[in-house]
């Protein structure tokens, strides 16, 4: 494969790109520790046998994503406990930075200090503490991680001979990807895109579908996996109700647009943000059109030039399935995970510029990156318990029934009454027909608990004060009791 010729290492050789990368990403994690199990780690991990044992993992096969399962089981029997799953998380998310700096390092001159602000960028986004923080995040940082690898082995095999093991990792390393999560389907066409890119002029198909052979084989191989799975036919048939192909159309469109404005307005990042699906097409929906065609359209004409890799890199990691199979909640922060790196790539090279001039520029470059540090570390802060996870969520979107009926359900667990009360009630008042938070204050006001006996609620005195409640379990999950949970 073509590289761009280019200037040298920028004082930042051998380790200490790296060391800087490492250092910089687990301080900004540290907070990560702080999160508790929340929502659908209940489902999923706290209350699921599956992965207590790794002999009820192995007969719980074959099943939905297998590797995903084998690591919370894996973190399960370690005896770790609840930080245990906290440094897998974080060490996912660091060995994510160290493989986007090695992309970033061949995806153009091998300059380490664009490649390192690149991928500063893209571990210390705010965005990406959904797949850090809560422990079920790790689905996507997991997949990422592999698909990442897969990708630095597919470029690392193309330099090297045919029987090179990079080369025969790649196809392996996307297996396990698509082993992990089903978003690492796309891999194939983003190494066509590399190859159109930064390859040899000019681009063939014919000779791009040939190098990626292995991997389409792979892709070929996981969609007959896939359609021969009851599991996932039950999956599908439970969510085929839940909108028709155009309404599922028009709100995919609406979720990428939203997904879009999350990288940029740090301020408003909103981990459960209930967008409501869109039923028939709108001047809004229209313009979305426009501007998603627009983009995909310039992305192609300039697909040599870094604006128009980094823009086809973030279109094409955007969650691509749901334009054929709705999903219950159309959008979230850790879709972004893998499609930040796009952006990330280009805003680093100019971040770089920054930080090598000297002077005011060198600052207001490191200023920037110690901003997103601190909205780092802050953000995680958001996961530590699941009433301030929920208070975040309806601060943001004031008019979320779900959002407050969750925080209902937190605030009642912690015997804080009279607030959770408020919060149930708001939830009926923004919508009257939600059955879940009714119940839920119907149970409130008659002092029953809203969780099964099994869950060990704490039995708060009439005032609700926390001093007479009994002690409460460690784990409690809104998608398992009386909240709403969200899918992984």
């Amino acid at each position: 494969m073509a590289r761009p010729a280019g200037g040298g290492r920028e004082g930042l050789s051998g380790w200490r790109a790296p060391a800087i990368l490492l250092a910089t990403v687990a301080a900004a994690c540290a907070t990560a520790f702080l999160g508790d199990f929340q929502f659908d780690d209940g489902r999923v991990i706290v209350d699921e046998p599956a992965v207590h044992s790794l002999p009820a993992w192995w007969a719980s096969m074959p099943g939905i994503r297998p590797l995903l399962k084998l690591s919370y089981a894996l973190n399960w029997v370690s005896g770790l406990g609840l930080p245990g799953f906290h440094a897998v998380n974080v060490a996912i998310h660091l060995a994510n930075a160290l493989l986007a700096f090695a992309l970033f390092r061949r995806l153009g001159p091998r300059r380490d200090g664009a490649a390192l602000a690149g991928a500063l960028l893209f571990a210390l986004h705010p965005v990406q503490t959904e797949a850090v923080a809560y422990v079920s995040g790790r689905s996507t940082s997991l997949a990422a991680a592999f698909a990442l690898a897969s990708v630095v082995c597919w470029l690392a095999g193309r330099e090297a001979p045919r029987a090179s093991p990079a080369r025969l990792a790649s196809p392996l390393l996307f297996a396990a990807s698509l082993l992990v999560k089903e978003m690492a389907l796309v891999l194939p066409l983003s190494l066509v895109l590399v190859e159109a890119s930064f390859g040899a002029r000019p681009f063939r198909w014919r000779s791009a579908l040939r190098a990626t052979a292995a991997h389409w084989a792979v892709l070929g191989a996981g969609a007959v996996a896939f359609l021969a799975s009851t599991a996932y036919a039950r999956l599908l048939e439970r969510t085929a109700g839940l909108r028709a192909p155009g309404p599922n159309l028009l709100t995919h469109l609406h979720s990428l647009a939203w997904l879009a404005g999350q990288t940029l307005r740090i301020d408003l990042l909103n981990a459960d943000p209930a967008l409501p699906a869109v039923t028939a097409p709108t001047l809004s929906s229209a313009v979305e059109a426009l501007a998603l065609l627009a983009a995909a359209c310039l992305g192609i004409a300039f697909r040599r030039r870094p604006a128009g890799f980094a823009t086809l890199w973030f279109l094409l990691w955007l969650p691509a399935a749901g334009w054929w199979f709705p999903r219950p909640e159309p959008a979230n922060d850790r879709q972004l995970y893998l499609a930040l790196a796009g952006p990330a790539w280009l805003v680093g090279r100019g971040l770089a510029s920054l930080l090598s001039a000297g002077g005011a520029r060198r600052l207001a470059g490191a200023a920037i990156l110690a901003g997103l540090a601190a909205a780092t570390a802050a953000r995680n802060l958001v996961y530590a318990d699941e009433v301030r996870f929920w208070q975040d969520v309806v601060s943001k979107a004031p008019a979320n029934a779900r959002g407050f009926n969750n925080l209902g359900f937190a605030l009642s667990r912690r015997c804080r009454i009279a607030e959770a009360e408020a919060a149930l009630a708001e939830a009926v008042r923004l919508d009257p027909g939600y059955i879940r938070a009714r119940v839920n204050l119907r149970l409130l006001r008659e002092g029953e608990p809203l969780a099964p006996p099994s869950a060990g609620p704490p039995r708060c005195g009439p005032a609700g004060e926390p001093g007479r409640a009994v002690s409460a379990p460690s784990v409690s999950s809104p998608g398992q009791a009386g909240g709403a949970g969200r899918g992984p």
